[in-house]
Order: C-alpha cells, then sequence, then structure tokens
C-alpha cells in the first residue's frame, strides 16, 4: 500500500459501529478487498480479516440467500450465452472454472488484444489501492474499457430518462434517452461499478473521457448507462466519491484488524444482522455489555451511544425531562425507553393502547400471496370466515382454505389465469356480501408485497379473460375494507423481538405446521415444485407450499381473532411499566 494510502483520512463515516472519527487509514499488513466491501457492514469487514477469530463456529449458511447466489449466477450464464450469440466473433470468454491467476492473465491479453467485449473478466489485483475483483462483462470504448454488471434484479423503472443501449450494440456511445424507462436508483450495482473502474485505472486500462459503467437487469432487454461522475448522490457528490470514501473507510477497517491493532469498527445491531455469518460472534459481544443496539438499531444505537447511553439499562432509565435533550425525535426516544424497559422484562410484546382495536366484518378474507423473487406471483391463497349474522342472512360460501396457483416455472402467461381466478372469486364473494348487506373485510400482514403483485398482475396482464383494471386494483386497497394487520399490531403493539408474522403469531397460540417454514425456504421449495433445476417437478413440495400459504393466512386470522378476545387482558400495558 502507498504511502498516500496509508496517510489517507476518512471523516463521518456511518454503518454497523459507526462513530465520528477522524483517523488515519495506516495497516500493519497488506489486505485486498472486493467491491462488495463497500455496502457491507464495517464490523463484519474487521471479522473478515482478524486472524484470532477465524476459527470461531459462525451461523450455518442461510439457503435462501445460498440460493438467490445460485439464481444470480445461472442469470448470469445465461446472459452470458445469449450476448455471446448476439455478439459472435467480438465476444471473448474468459474461463470461470481456471484458477483466478490464470484468469487474471487471460483478461489482461484480452484487453491488451483490444477484445471488444470481454465475459467474466477477472481484473489484475491492485496491490498498491488494496483492490481485487472481477466483473461480469468489460466493453471495448473508445481507448479503453469500461465495466458492464449482469444482476438479477430490476433496474429500470416506466418513465423517460434513463440512458440504454441495446443488447445487440452494448456500447455506452451506442446510449440514447429511453422515451419508455428511467432508471432504478440501485446504489449497490453503481458502487461495485466504481470498484471496477478503479481496478481498470490501476493496470492502465480504462476508457478515458466521462466514467460510466453499464448494467443488464433482470428483465435482460437492454443495458442501462450510469455516470458515475455525475452529483447522483446525496450532498451532490458522485458515485465515485462515495465510493473512494466508503473503500478508503473499509481499507483502514480491514487493515486494522489483519494486523490486530485496535480495532476501527465495534459491534451494533443493523438489519444485516439476520443473515449474517459472524452474527453468533457479534451477538455475545453485545449480549455481554448490554448494547443499546439490542432493542434499537442502526443509526439510532449510535446517535444515543454518542449522546451517552450505551446500555439498555441506561436507555431504560432515561427520564422525560432527559429524553428531550436526546438526538432522537421525541416519539422515537418515548417508543425506544419503552423497549428497553420491555426488554430488561424479557416481555415480547407490551400494548401501546389501553384497549385494542381490529377492524371486524360479517365476511373476511385473509390473503397471502407467494411469489418467487421479480419473476412473478404464482400463488394466492385465501381463508374465508364469516359470523353467525352472515350464515342467518343467507351467505352459505364455505368457510375455510382457497388457492388459486399456477405451477407453470415463471415468467408464464399462465399466471394471468391464476391471478384472474383469484381475483374473480374474491370479488364475487365481496360483491354476494354487499347485496345481503354485510360488511366485508379482507385482510393480509404487510400490504406491500400483495399490494406490488395485485397491481404488476393488472398491468402486466391487461386485457386478457378476468384481469382487473389497475384502477379497479387501486380502488380496492385504497379502500377501508382491505386491512394490513402488520400495521394495526405496529400502530398497537411495542415488539422488542420484531413485528414479523412468524414473530407474532406465536404469541396468539399459532404455530405453523412445518418446522422449515419461511420464506427464504419457500423460494427453494419452490424451485423443486416447478422443476427449475431440470429435474421432474415435485407434487409434495406443491403441497408442501399450499400447507405453507395455508398456515401463513390461518395465522393472521389467529392474530386478530386474538386481539380482539385475548390480548388485551394477557399483554402487559406500556403505562405499567
Amino acid at each position: 500500500m502507498t504511502l498516500a494510502a496509508r496517510e489517507a483520512v476518512v471523516t463521518g463515516v456511518t454503518g454497523a459501529g459507526a462513530e465520528p472519527r477522524t483517523y488515519p487509514a495506516s495497516v500493519g499488513s497488506e489486505v485486498l478487498l472486493d467491491g462488495g466491501v463497500v455496502t457491507r457492514c464495517r464490523r463484519r469487514v474487521h471479522l473478515e480479516h482478524e486472524p484470532t477469530v477465524r476459527a470461531v463456529p459462525k451461523a450455518p449458511p442461510d439457503p435462501g440467500v445460498e440460493q438467490r447466489i445460485a439464481d444470480a449466477a445461472e442469470h448470469r450464464r445465461a446472459l452470458a450465452d445469449k450476448l455471446g450469440r448476439l455478439l459472435g466473433s467480438d465476444w471473448t470468454e474468459i474461463p470461470r472454472d481456471a484458477s483466478v491467476h490464470s484468469r487474471e492473465r487471460a483478461t489482461l491479453a484480452a484487453m491488451r488484444a483490444a477484445a471488444p467485449y470481454i465475459s467474466g473478466a477477472q481484473l489484475p489485483c491492485d496491490t498498491t489501492g488494496g483492490r481485487r475483483g472481477a466483473v461480469d462483462v468489460l466493453v471495448r470504448s473508445a481507448d479503453g474499457y469500461v465495466p458492464l454488471l449482469v444482476v438479477r434484479h430490476k433496474v429500470t423503472d416506466p418513465g423517460r430518462g434513463a440512458r440504454t443501449s441495446p443488447l445487440t450494440d452494448p456500447l455506452p456511445e451506442s446510449a440514447r434517452v429511453d422515451p419508455l424507462r428511467k432508471g432504478r436508483a440501485q446504489s449497490r450495482d453503481q458502487l461495485r461499478l466504481a470498484h471496477s473502474v478503479r481496478l481498470l485505472q490501476a493496470c492502465g486500462m480504462s476508457a478515458s473521457g466521462r466514467v460510466v459503467g453499464g448494467v443488464i437487469g433482470a428483465d435482460a432487454d437492454v443495458v442501462l448507462w450510469h455516470d458515475l461522475q455525475a452529483p447522483s448522490w446525496s450532498g451532490g457528490r458522485s458515485v465515485l466519491s462515495e465510493y473512494d470514501e466508503r473503500f478508503a473507510d473499509r481499507l483502514a477497517v480491514a487493515g486494522a484488524a489483519a494486523s490486530e491493532a485496535e480495532p476501527l469498527a465495534r459491534p451494533s445491531r443493523i438489519s444485516d444482522c439476520k443473515g449474517c455469518p459472524w452474527w453468533p460472534v457479534c451477538a455475545q459481544e453485545l449480549h455481554a455489555t448490554r448494547d443499546v443496539s439490542l432493542v434499537v438499531r442502526g443509526e439510532d444505537a449510535v446517535l444515543l451511544r454518542r449522546a451517552g447511553v450505551s446500555t439498555v439499562d441506561e436507555l431504560a432509565e432515561v427520564t422525560p425531562d432527559v429524553a428531550e435533550a436526546l438526538p432522537l425525535a421525541a416519539t422515537r426516544t418515548s417508543d425506544a425507553v419503552l423497549l428497553a424497559k420491555a426488554w430488561l422484562r424479557d416481555l415480547s410484546l407490551v400494548r401501546r393502547v389501553p384497549h385494542l382495536d381490529v377492524p371486524r366484518a360479517d365476511v373476511e378474507i385473509d390473503v397471502d400471496m407467494e411469489s418467487y423473487a421479480d419473476s412473478g406471483a404464482y400463488l394466492w391463497g385465501c381463508w374465508l370466515s364469516r359470523t353467525d349474522t352472515a350464515t342467518d342472512s343467507g351467505f352459505d360460501e364455505a368457510e375455510g382454505y382457497r388457492s388459486f396457483a399456477t405451477w407453470d416455472p415463471l415468467p408464464s402467461d399462465d399466471e394471468a389465469r391464476s391471478f384472474a381466478e383469484f381475483w374473480s372469486w374474491f370479488t364475487a364473494v365481496r360483491d354476494r356480501a354487499h347485496d345481503r348487506g354485510l360488511s366485508f373485510r379482507a385482510y393480509c400482514y404487510n400490504e406491500l408485497a400483495e399490494n406490488r403483485w395485485m397491481l404488476a398482475s393488472a398491468e402486466r396482464f391487461a386485457g386478457k379473460p378476468g384481469i382487473p383494471t389497475v384502477d379497479e386494483v387501486r380502488e380496492f386497497i385504497d379502500s377501508d375494507e382491505w386491512v394490513d394487520l402488520f400495521a394495526t399490531v405496529r400502530d398497537q403493539f411495542l415488539c422488542p423481538n420484531g413485528r414479523g408474522l412468524k414473530v407474532i403469531a406465536p404469541n396468539a397460540g399459532f404455530s405453523w405446521r412445518d418446522a422449515e417454514a419461511g420464506g427464504e425456504n419457500s423460494m427453494r421449495w419452490y424451485r423443486d415444485a416447478v422443476g427449475l433445476d431440470g429435474a421432474a417437478p415435485s407434487e409434495s413440495q406443491r403441497r408442501r407450499l399450499l400447507q405453507y400459504n395455508e398456515d401463513d393466512v390461518r395465522a393472521t386470522l389467529a392474530i386478530r381473532r386474538w386481539m380482539t378476545t385475548e390480548a388485551e387482558h394477557r399483554v402487559p400495558y406500556v403505562g405499567d411499566l
């Protein structure tokens, strides 16, 4: 590492365990970091490079994360094959099964030979700057190369203004303002592109002029081009300047860990902790110190520590007059204090309100949707229940579970058929209830997912039999007949352990029949159910998914009934803490 790098100063860095600091990025041993490090938790970067914890037991790999990684790799392979066919002899493939050093040499040779497109490139390590990394495609532009990523998520939305080029001519020079698309703010993609640019610059192979990078998304129909020097980041900063600051910080953290110097990142609970292999290591330390982030995550924990409130015990003792001087908003501080008190008493739930209020109706339907990544929604499950009043009025629709599924691998036009059947049945039940003067409500747990796929299905399949218009869907989801039970729980309970369905439902006495029930596992089950990996479709996994979906809608029903009958008497009230 150069003297300039060792003397670099990083200030105001945020992230897990970050405190306001100014420190030299000096290290006692060299480290090489990949592009993903700039969006990785600072404490994780430390642990990945600290020699003394290499043998410490870590959390087992998350099956869902592993599946997403495998899916992304398959997507990249499929795109490489497609681009190879489109670009013919201009396409150079670096063997992906060769050693890293062999791939580096092959990539450098291809760049020196001015190959137009290089797939699976392994860029030469930048030992001076502490960087290493690969990039999906290198594109020859003018006198050098620009990076191109292939990702398995959406990179554009309907709109206007994105700069795109066709897959048949994937060059930045060919980019035009797209009249049909606007770019999505995928910061992780842009930071990865910046990392590749710095690697290209280090080996003297970057294109001169404006610094750009391209991304091909899940739709795989165009290349979206990002200007990495434009002031598109918060505060008018460019992607490159944001990347440089983050990378210098992570390099300092990793270097200090590798040399066993004083750590520059301490543990602090953030949202990423849930799937992190190092969580058992951090959790042990956090519980030993009773760290405030156990009840207040992320930046709020940083702000509280800065104000002198470092432990759950200290937070629980904060009085109203002291709370006014803390850096959090008044309502957030009040909730944080109550959460700390609940945590100390090992309470899983605390009522915010003296009396719970859950909207109920004569005819009720619990709805849960299952989707596969961004490919589509393959299952709409419903549980219908009714009151005696509804029965007495002649409403005789059978109570219980119904499913509307497609087992054609997504994306598939058969998804339109299953959604249309769901919507037709659902609206017919609602209309029958209205015709008899009965009240009707439908429930879900966190409406973002269901709303997204109802609206997307109406838009994507517009004009097909039984498909509602976008306006019809929007009218329903904006009505008081569509109830987000997650919001009901959020508004009326404090939840020290989280508000997820799997966390709240056991309080209502509900349990899932499948011990492995969960969204991540359902992704694996779906692949088997439709034969995505080349095997015959599995009927047993289809049944498993249907049972899992049925239990999800039964869980929301159980929570609703519990809140209107028992919870008010059994769950402690915040005023009593």
